[in-house]
């Protein structure tokens, strides 16, 4: 079968092609490129593989590219990388590799076409393309792979647990493309992900995390976290959420199973959104359900407080999983914290005092949060959704209201802590702390202007009832 090169690509990879034979080395695209190229995926990342030196490739095809393009040597692992036009093309000789049981580090030695596609961890990874003069564009194909790009299949080209044992993150490559691709992992393959599991553990938490986070990027992640869930990989990797698997019935009472409730919840934001820490927040906005969890004999099932022990948790669980502890962590922190407020305030009655609270607590992130707070709706009665959405409206209507007239997103207040101190001579202290607080609930509550004129006079009775003398300066 003849591959199908894109116009705008066919230069440069005939340009490799020549040079590979003017090097003695025969050369090949392999890998992602041409799997995404028959699923008819944008690509823009070509590995190229030859049966020879794959730098002194790289370096002969940027010695004939104008302008001369950089050329990224990692000497360690026999590889380079260059840019041409928006590709990015790594360069490698052919290897065969064996392994040690307590790393994924293989050791590499020189080898064949069919050495190097053996290594692959699956069989549509494990497709090549002749970029040779004598057959361009031919796939060698020894595994099956395109019919299994056909049936939609993810299959190992070895035994799997060879392949898994040898390096243990094929395993969450193996759920990551079955979430991003919609393919079905082969049974065989899929039961030795639950045997080898373990060996997970030998993989950093970086590099799972990577994977992870593909997974939270696709169109469906619930896919992914029932694949790791089912396989045992969820309970190794990340057991806070495997955690919230399972349901209890007591006394005839159940609650919901919060694990695939959560998943309900990410697959309905994803459909609004492509943030990543949005989406992670949907992932832990009921994490501390498990630990919160109580039974009463009136109330039924309870988990109070869940919002407050999960942001206290989220720091921890992105340390563990080599997240961000940036303000990507704050931000997801926060959406937790925050995610049962907008639902109170549905309730008849709620003053603009709560829902300047609000928005001053959520600042420019309101939106998000009621992102997040729409798609934690799940129930399967259609009207019971219908109000919630018409309710989180009229939420989303006073918001609107109260910004407008208040501006209080990202609020600062009007009079400094600096002009507390001189107004009233003071070191930073308690009583600093106090009337900054003092002003900002007065006006929060709508006792006061949100403008410096009755926050200054505020502030002045406030220092006033503290004992607090004014100094010259004021």
């Amino acid at each position: 079968m003849i591959f199908t090169i894109y116009e705008d690509e066919r230069d440069i990879l005939q340009l490799i092609g020549q040079t590979g034979q003017e090097l003695g080395y025969p050369v090949y695209a392999v890998g992602g490129y041409v799997r995404d190229r028959l699923l008819r995926r944008d690509s823009k990342d070509v590995d190229i593989v030859c049966l020879g030196n794959g730098i002194r490739l790289a370096e002969h095809v940027a010695a004939k590219l104008r302008p001369i393009p950089r050329v990224t040597v990692y000497s360690r692992f026999g590889t380079a990388m260059l840019k041409h036009k928006d590709m990015e093309i790594e360069f490698v000789g052919a290897r065969k590799e064996s392994y040690r049981h307590d790393s994924r580090k293989p050791t590499v030695e020189d080898g064949t076409l069919e050495d190097d596609q053996n290594r692959r961890d699956f069989t549509i990874n494990a497709l090549a393309v002749s970029l040779n003069e004598a057959d361009f564009g031919m796939i060698v194909d020894p595994f099956g792979g395109l019919r299994h790009l056909e049936e939609k299949l993810l299959k190992t080209p070895l035994e799997p647990g060879r392949t898994f044992s040898d390096d243990p993150l094929r395993m969450m490559r193996a759920i990551r493309f079955a979430t991003q691709l919609g393919f079905t992992i082969e049974p065989e393959t899929l039961h030795a992900i639950g045997h080898y599991k373990s060996r997970i553990n030998i993989v950093s938490k970086e590099r799972i995390t990577i994977e992870l986070n593909k997974i939270v990027a696709a169109d469906i992640p619930s896919v992914g976290f029932k694949l790791l869930l089912n396989t045992g990989l969820l309970h190794l990797i990340f057991p806070e959420m495997a955690a919230l698997q399972g349901v209890e019935v007591r006394n005839g009472r159940a609650h919901k199973d919060n694990f695939y409730h959560t998943l309900q919840v990410l697959d309905n934001l994803c459909r609004k959104t492509d943030n990543l820490w949005l989406r992670w927040s949907a992932i832990l906005h009921d994490i501390a359900k498990p630990p919160t969890k109580r039974f009463h004999a009136e109330q039924g099932w309870t988990f109070h407080g869940h919002e407050v022990l999960g942001a206290n948790m989220v720091p921890k669980i992105f340390r563990r999983l080599g997240l961000p502890m940036d303000h990507k962590m704050k931000y997801v922190q926060k959406l937790v914290l925050l995610h049962l407020r907008p639902i109170s305030l549905t309730k008849e009655n709620i003053t603009d005092s709560a829902i300047r609270r609000l928005l001053f607590d959520a600042g420019d992130d309101i939106d998000d949060l009621m992102l997040l707070c729409e798609a934690d709706i799940t129930s399967k009665n259609a009207e019971k959704v219908k109000t919630y959405l018409e309710n989180y409206e009229l939420v989303r209507e006073r918001l609107r209201i109260v910004e407008e007239k208040d501006q209080l997103r990202n609020w600062q207040p009007p009079v400094s802590g600096e002009q507390i101190m001189v107004t009233f001579g003071l070191q930073p202290s308690r009583e600093v702390g106090i009337i900054k607080n003092a002003i900002r609930d007065a006006i929060l509550d709508g006792d006061i202007g949100n403008n410096y004129e009755d926050a200054y006079a505020f502030m002045l009775q406030k220092g006033k009832e503290l004992g607090l003398l004014l100094t010259g300066a004021s």
